[in-house]
């Protein structure tokens, strides 16, 4: 039998004191290590150097939370034994440091939890590869200073994640607020009220940063154009893609003219250019002309707009294609045309009107909101969307909005 080697008093006490140095000095150079902002993986080289080649722990594995247990760093373990833990229940019954442990084919003499605020958000696993017969073993013998260096180095990338976690969202915010106001640089800030025409619209955002828009603008002394988009997804993609697209379409009409069929092709190349097949558009564009009172659209894969009169008409501008940005080549494009009785109105609205829906998952629907314009059809344009929008928040009660929601009303004098 092997007997415990004895070793005389003051040797004893000067390996204690060179450990002591070693443990303090090996704190500061870690501390000094974050401070400076090290990268985590010169942080974990540098506390695996002291657990392995200083204190002789032979296997370890650290472990944090990211959703599931992740391992963070091994050593002195079979690769494919030990891994990600998914199961939730592994550690469960372990909050304070614990003795021996089994992990797949591994097996470990000290779990260590590590606390922040506190909830545990790492544990360590340490061990010897075989029996220690003539000596303690040093992760008991030094487990105070293990769970101590640990502690350390978790909080700290744990901070370190959350900091960039920060900028991150800082970030985020700052390219939020940016799209709004390009956004609110986009829609028309003033809309002709006079003997010609009544415009108004309304546009509720369902996050900060929507994917509708709309437009009027004269093109002549005898036409005007007015559309309806709206782009596939939300926040900060789909309202650059929409600025790009209002340049385009603003720069079509004003520095050269085609017919809508002509037109609606290159606007459809555009989107294809810009969205690369991952988002689309869907777009209604009208031109009315003053002389003939003739109203010519498109209407790509857009809610049709709802045109009424005062004999109480009402018809949906349905004609045109698929949306854009779709296909690289759009398929048959039919142009729909609609004379417009004196003080006629055409209604532009996104989805997010027609499909809100109530407690009862009931939607808002084309039908009722074609009721409320030939109910309230001598009111202005203006207060038309007003009746709109409280009858839409009167029959939703507290569902909250879904999606972006954008009205443009233009009657035609």
């Amino acid at each position: 039998m092997l007997k415990r080697l004895h070793m005389p008093s003051g040797e004893r006490l000067n390996q204690k004191l060179k450990q002591r140095d070693f443990k303090l000095n090996a704190l500061l150079e870690l501390t000094r290590a974050i401070n400076d902002n090290a990268a985590i993986e010169d942080l974990l080289a540098l506390y695996e150097r002291f657990l392995r080649d200083e204190l002789f722990i032979e296997k370890l594995v650290l472990f944090t939370r990211t959703g599931t247990w992740k391992c963070l760093l091994k050593y002195g373990v079979q690769q494919d034994e030990v891994h990600d833990i998914a199961d939730e229940q592994f550690f469960t019954r372990q909050r304070e440091i614990g003795l021996t442990v089994e992990l797949n084919q591994e097996s470990f003499d000290l779990t260590v939890p590590i606390s922040q605020n506190n909830e545990i958000i790492a544990y360590l696993l340490a061990g010897d590869k075989g029996e220690q017969e003539i000596r303690m073993s040093p992760v008991i013998k030094h487990m105070k200073f293990i769970q101590t260096i640990t502690s350390i180095l978790v909080v700290a990338i744990e901070n370190r994640k959350m900091q960039a976690d920060r900028v991150r969202q800082e970030l985020m915010k700052r390219e939020l607020e940016l799209a709004a106001e390009m956004q609110a640089i986009l829609l028309p800030h003033q809309l002709p009220n006079n003997h010609l025409f009544d415009v108004s619209a309304i546009y509720r955002a369902h996050q900060q940063v929507g994917g509708d828009y709309y437009d009027f603008m004269d093109l002549n002394e005898n036409q005007v154009m007015f559309c309806m988009a709206d782009v596939s997804g939300k926040g900060v993609s789909a309202a650059f893609l929409m600025a790009n697209f209002q340049a385009y379409l603003r720069s079509i009409f004003t520095y050269r003219h085609g017919d809508l069929v002509e037109i609606v092709r290159e606007l459809n190349s555009c989107v294809m250019r810009t969205a690369l097949g991952e988002k689309y558009i869907t777009l209604f564009l009208g031109v009315f002309t003053k002389s003939s009172r003739m109203l010519n659209y498109i209407n790509c894969g857009h809610n049709p707009p709802v045109m009424v009169d005062r004999n109480g008409y009402t018809q949906q501008l349905k004609w045109g294609t698929i949306g854009l940005g779709m296909f690289e080549e759009l398929p048959k494009v039919v142009e729909g045309e609609v004379k417009l009785d004196p003080a006629s109105a055409v209604i532009c609205f996104t989805d997010g009107l027609v499909e809100t829906e109530n407690a009862q998952d009931e939607e808002f629907g084309v039908e009722r909101l074609e009721k409320l314009l030939l109910h309230y059809f001598e009111e202005s344009m203006s207060g038309l969307n007003d009746i709109i929008i409280q009858s839409l928040d009167d029959f939703r009660s507290e569902t909250p909005y879904r999606d972006d929601l954008a009205i443009l009303s233009c009657r035609f004098y």
